[in-house]
C-alpha cells in the first residue's frame, strides 16, 4: 500500500471495528486494509471511505470479509480485495435510489461511499 490517509474508526462498537474485533481478528490492520481497498476501488476519499466502514454497511462489509477468511483461509488483503470486487459488481437499484439518492445503475460499493462523502461534505 502506497501512504495515504487512514482515518481511524469514530465507531470502536459496531460497523467494521466491531464486527471484525468480535470475530478475533486484527483490527488495526483489517481497518487499514479495508480503508485503503475501499479507497483505491471507488476513488472516494477517506472521510466517505470512514463513514462507510462506521455504518451499518460497513459491518456487512466486514461480515464478508471475515468469512471468506474463516472459511476460505484468505489473507486479510485478498479477502478484502475480493469483498470489495463483489459488492463493486453489484449495482444501486431503483428502489435505493429513490429512498438515497445514489443514482441508479452506480457500482453499489462506489454508490454508497460517495453516500457518505457527500453526507459529511454537507454537514462541514
Amino acid at each position: 500500500m502506497n501512504a495515504t490517509t487512514i482515518l481511524p474508526t469514530r465507531n470502536p462498537e459496531w460497523g467494521f471495528w466491531g464486527t471484525t474485533e468480535r470475530a478475533g481478528y486484527r483490527t488495526d490492520r483489517g481497518w487499514d486494509v479495508a480503508s485503503e481497498t475501499i479507497r483505491q476501488t471507488t476513488g472516494c476519499n477517506p472521510e466517505g471511505v470512514r463513514d462507510f466502514l462506521d455504518s451499518r454497511l460497513g459491518r456487512h462489509f466486514a461480515d464478508e470479509v471475515n468469512s471468506l477468511m474463516a472459511t476460505r483461509k484468505l489473507p486479510v488483503e485478498v479477502a478484502t480485495t475480493e469483498t470489495a470486487n463483489r459488492w463493486q459488481g453489484w449495482k444501486i437499484d431503483r428502489k435505493t435510489s429513490r429512498d438515497h439518492g445514489i443514482p441508479a445503475g452506480m457500482p453499489y460499493l462506489t454508490g454508497w461511499v460517495t453516500h457518505y462523502e457527500i453526507a459529511d461534505d454537507s454537514a462541514a
